[in-house]
Parts: structure tokens; sequence; C-alpha cells
């Protein structure tokens, strides 16, 4: 049995944790082990002190209305040095990179027991900067392990199964982990991206 919260926001979009891999992977569209496993320390935080892994948080989906491609200027942290001498020049040029940015996102998240839920629904969660807050819908759903995944009416949408087989692709590199690469196949339930709500 699962027990699954739903969460949106009000803001309406999530900023997601990526940046130039976006115009390749579409990367947007999933969320990588290291962004659960960091959700999950934010609802639970005696996590913190345990070893890198993901606990409690069983499943999750991710649905939206579209991607909003936003542009944002970045500079680099070096500096480049032309001349010599008392001739030297300093720069850093800036550069403009494109970011999707899901509107209307909705996230379900799946957990083993009762309690975990309740803690879990009576707090907010960021997937990515802390201005992009989902808030918890009150219910929380019961349900067996095959309707979460099977599911199209209560359940479309983007899920990245975190295990490694033939379908597997790599998302990332984990920097909670030592820079361990993550793999997963995408699970798609139904119509992921909403027209109506």
């Amino acid at each position: 049995m699962l027990y699954v919260i739903k969460y949106s926001g009000p803001f309406g979009f999530i900023k997601p944790w990526t940046a130039v891999r976006d115009e390749e992977v579409y990367s947007q569209q999933f969320l990588t082990p290291s962004i659960i496993g960091g959700l999950e320390r934010k609802l639970f935080p005696e996590l913190l002190n345990k070893e890198w892994g993901i606990y409690k948080i069983k499943g999750h989906r991710l649905t939206y209305s579209q991607i909003a491609q936003q542009q944002e200027q970045t500079q680099p942290r070096g500096w480049n040095i032309k001349g010599q001498g008392g001739k030297k020049e300093y720069s850093r040029p800036f550069s403009i990179l494109r970011r999707g940015v899901l509107v209307n996102p909705i996230l379900f998240l799946a957990f083993e027991t009762i309690e975990d839920a309740e803690i879990a629904s009576r707090q907010h969660i960021c997937l990515a900067r802390n201005e992009d807050i989902l808030y918890p819908f009150a219910e929380i759903m019961e349900v067996d392990d095959l309707q979460f995944k099977e599911d199209e009416e209560l359940f479309s949408g983007f899920e990245l199964v975190f295990e490694e087989n033939e379908h597997s692709f790599l998302v990332g590199y984990n920097r909670m982990n030592n820079n361990q690469p993550m793999f997963g196949w995408l699970r798609t339930v139904g119509n992921p991206v909403k027209t109506f709500y």
C-alpha cells in the first residue's frame, strides 16, 4: 500500500535544477535521484545524518501544462587576462543561458507509511529555488502500488525510475554522493502534459 500526497503551487512554475543539458535531454520533465533525496531531507531532517540514499519516498509523478523557455544572463567565476605587465586587462564575459520553466506543475509523492505521509502533508516543498514553493493538498490518497504505476486518470505524468537496466540513461552526477553517476529510465503514465486543470 502507498500513501500519496499531491503538491501544487500558486506561483505556477518550477525552475528546474538544470542548465545547459536542458536543450539536449529536456531534463526538466523528470526529477533526478539527487532532487528526490533533497526533497526527502527537507521533509525529514533526521535523514541529514544518514548515508546518502532515498529512504522514504517510494515513487513520484510530475505533470505540467507547458514548458516556457526563459533566458538568463550568466557570468563565469574566473577572469580572462590579456596583456602583460602594467597593460593587463581583466574581463569576465557574459553569456545567455536558456532554461525551461514548468507551467502549472503538479507533483505526487508516494510514501510507504501513513506516518511519513502525514509528516510530509504538513509541509511545503521547493524543487529548485526557495521562491518556487509547492503546497500539499490536505487529502492523503491510499492506493496500491499497481494503481500508482498505471492509473492514467489520477497519476498521469513523468517519473524517473531510479534503476540501471537496458532502458536507463545517464541523468547527471550526484554532488551529494561523491559525484556518482545517476541513472534511470522514464516511466510515462497517461498524458503527462495537461491541457486543463
